[in-house]
């Protein structure tokens, strides 16, 4: 399949079942008294947000954590995307139903999804999206995978990078012991990707620089040693820096 070809623009709003808009509804405040219950939280950047425009909310991921957590402090409901296999765990598989997450193929060109997500930007709301394709082993940010950058080739919206600090692995183990962990949430200011050129490979390298560049801007918001692949990457002249990139 040839995955350069141009996205028709969706003519049809992308509209949220009810269903699903009064589960958010009500989760919300339950996640939130949950993490103020369990964590010592912070939130901040909120202001950054943008308001009545569809736009790409891009987060680092090292648990399961990180999702419910954006999602139960972010000012509206932004549409999310998981793993098909998320869906058969338990716990997770749960979550991500309840929420109305919509279910994507890791590692394989989903044209469904990618123009459902297209339709959702256009229709001037937000997706909620893991640039690394699943979560980080290492506890540091690992090379992007080049989702981000083709969907930034089909809806040419600002990105909003989020970082969530604290939220490793262990948070679970900590906050279940009433040891109250600190989290942290900080927003970034939004970006524009620069336009996607060319063909073929031209086209695809493009797709991936796209993605190191929301990486690196996520990079910009979390400590040294949770920069990982991205670390000592400056965001002045950040095209130039990417050149030869890994």
């Amino acid at each position: 399949m040839d995955t350069t070809t141009q996205h028709k623009p969706q003519t049809e709003k992308y509209k949220v079942p009810f269903g699903v808009r009064l589960r958010r509804l009500i989760g919300r405040p339950v996640f939130r008294f949950i993490f103020w219950l369990l964590a010592d939280l912070r939130v901040t950047g909120l202001e950054n947000v943008p308001v009545d425009t569809g736009y790409i909310l891009a987060y680092n991921h090292l648990s399961l954590v990180e999702p419910p957590l954006i999602l139960a402090y972010w000012p509206e409901h932004p549409e999310a995307i998981a793993g098909d296999d998320v869906f058969y765990r338990p716990m997770q598989g749960a979550l991500v139903r309840y929420y109305g997450a919509l279910p994507v193929h890791r590692g394989r060109y989903d044209r469904t999804v990618i123009d459902t997500m297209v339709q959702i930007l256009e229709s001037e709301r937000p997706v909620m999206i893991a640039p690394e394709g699943g979560r980080s082993s290492t506890g540091a940010l690992i090379r992007a995978l080049p989702g981000v950058g083709y969907l930034m080739d089909q809806a040419h919206v600002p990105v909003v990078p989020v970082a969530v600090i604290g939220g490793d692995k262990n948070f679970l183990r900590r906050a279940f012991t009433f040891q109250r962990p600190k989290i942290e949430v900080r927003i970034g200011e939004p970006f524009a990707l620069p336009p996607i050129e060319g063909r073929g490979a031209e086209r695809r390298a493009a797709r991936q620089r796209n993605a190191d560049i929301v990486m690196v801007h996520l990079a910009h918001l979390l400590p040294e040693e949770m920069q990982g692949e991205y670390a000592g990457i400056p965001l002045e002249n950040l095209e130039a820096s990417l050149d030869g990139f890994m």
